[in-house]
């Protein structure tokens, strides 16, 4: 027969004397399949990086972190992300927690047919969803897409006789929606508001394509962060943004920076 099991001290629920509440606390790093919906009807399985976090009030010592990890298991081998919100919810049960917050941040792949050619190639891009809800029934859920572009310097252009410089950025575009909201549409609309989108395949064609449309159409930082900021300040849906842009600079030893919040 097994043997039985003796009650262990719990630690975590012993009271702390210094008075100080914690804002988060849980784990992060935690990597774990989702299974993720995407616009044209199908769906795709990943893997996110996970961070599941809550409040600690001022008089208990710690939280309880293998709760954490058997809300998110409870849930199945691999999340939908239209279950996203339960688990917080649960979060605030188990932990018996006021706030609960929880990062899913993974890849999400699409295939892009080359501008010229039309031959697929498979890009990814870096999602992060965002989800807090709280014991009053507040909830708060924030999409964050990554989104790499290519921009082409205004002031080369204007300057040099012979062309102008380029380079790779990188766009982090959150989002607060009245309703869900399509990763994909948010990519399109960062991908628009650059020089040119990229493409993980190109062939001759496609590469004097994305050359010429680039240098047709030159982008400071700047440009780039208002060009994204206009499109959603004319999306009734989308109530708060945040646009984050960095260019990896082909002629500098530094990158250049811009960034927009605004809540619509």
């Amino acid at each position: 027969m097994p043997a039985e099991i003796q009650p262990l001290k719990d630690t975590q629920n012993e009271r702390d004397d210094r008075n100080i509440a914690i804002d988060r606390v849980g784990v992060k790093a935690l990597r774990f399949p989702v299974e993720v919906r995407e616009k044209e009807g199908g769906s795709q399985r990943t893997v996110a990086t996970t961070a599941l976090a809550v409040d600690l009030p001022e008089h208990f010592k710690g939280t309880h972190m293998s709760r954490f990890v058997e809300v998110l298991n409870s849930h199945g081998n691999c999340l939908d992300v239209r279950e996203m919100k339960a688990v917080p919810e649960e979060m605030l049960e188990r932990l018996e927690a006021s706030k609960a917050h929880v990062e899913f941040e993974f890849p999400f792949f699409r295939t892009k047919p080359a501008p010229v050619t039309g031959k697929g190639g498979v890009l990814d891009y870096t999602v992060r969803f965002e989800v807090e809800a709280c014991s009053n029934g507040d909830s708060d859920f924030i999409c964050t897409v990554m989104v790499p572009v290519a921009t082409l310097c205004p002031c080369s252009k204007a300057i040099s006789e012979y062309g102008a410089h380029n380079q790779r950025g990188l766009v982090t575009f959150a989002v607060r929606a009245k309703q869900p909201i399509w990763v994909e549409d948010l990519i399109d609309l960062v991908e628009s508001s650059a020089s040119c989108e990229l493409y993980s395949l190109l062939k001759r064609p496609d590469e004097k394509y994305v050359t010429e449309k680039a240098y047709e159409n030159p982008v400071f930082v700047e440009d780039l962060v208002r060009n994204i900021a206009s499109k959603a300040n004319a999306q009734d849906n989308i109530i708060w943004y945040k646009v984050e842009a960095e260019n990896f600079e082909s002629i500098h030893n530094h990158n250049a920076y811009a960034m927009i919040e605004k809540h619509v």
